[in-house]
């Protein structure tokens, strides 16, 4: 997969960082694409221009990327290149970082944004995630349709602690796509038994949220 990430700071190459781990092309483009920057992370191709600027998106293959990632610091700039990326470039998928809470309802389709990934949200979550083992934690949501990401600790007299995967069965349009067991994630399959403790990250749909949460949060009888 080929992904152009806008915005070289610590989280534009920390994504870049773990893209290229996984094998995928990636592209950085950043106003400061000095050496000494492009030092920090010399696997990746990078290009120094104004992710704003048509030409510069040219330059940089935009119109041949499967997914563009806005991760500037500015919201106006992610927004923007979102929406070129989509409608001048036809880009299949676009995810985009929100800086400011306040500007959280413009991330959406109508500015080319598939998906919107707030830090204070967030950071927001996994607080509440230290401290409320059996909540479910909205981490985020999709802008296109009605699915949501969300997390929920497995609390230890849980009903399902010792069951497999495969002999639950979930809410509809509910899917389990995560362990964090241990600090360490895992790809569930049919034969994985949950277990106490277990951080569960789910896709789902805003209305199966409040079943799925009553699920997961039963405590055992006696």
């Amino acid at each position: 997969m080929r992904v152009v990430i806008a915005g070289a700071g610590s989280v534009g190459r920390s994504i870049a960082r773990e893209l290229l781990g996984n094998g995928h092309h990636v592209l950085l483009i950043d106003k400061d694409a000095d050496e000494a920057r492009v030092a920090k992370l010399p696997e990746a191709s990078w290009l120094a221009g104004d992710a704003c600027e048509i030409s510069s998106l040219q330059e940089a293959g935009m119109a041949d990327c499967d997914v563009v990632v806005a991760s500037t610091g500015d919201d106006k700039v992610n927004l923007v290149l979102s929406l070129l990326a989509k409608t001048e470039f036809g880009v299949p998928r676009t995810v985009a970082r929100v800086n400011n809470p306040k500007n959280e309802w413009m991330f959406d389709e109508s500015w080319g944004v598939d998906v919107a990934v707030s830090t204070p949200r967030l950071m927001t979550a996994l607080v509440e995630e230290a401290v409320s083992v059996g909540d479910l934690v909205r981490i985020f949501e999709f802008q296109q349709g009605s699915a949501t990401m969300v997390e929920i600790t497995l609390p230890a007299d849980n009903p399902y602690v010792g069951r497999r995967v495969g002999d639950i069965t979930f809410p509809q349009d509910t899917v389990l796509t995560g362990i964090i067991r241990d600090a360490r994630p895992l790809s569930p399959t049919a034969d994985d038994a949950l277990e106490a403790l277990d951080e569960l990250l789910f896709l789902t749909i805003a209305e199966r949220e409040l079943e799925l949460a009553e699920m997961m949060s039963l405590r055992r009888r006696g």
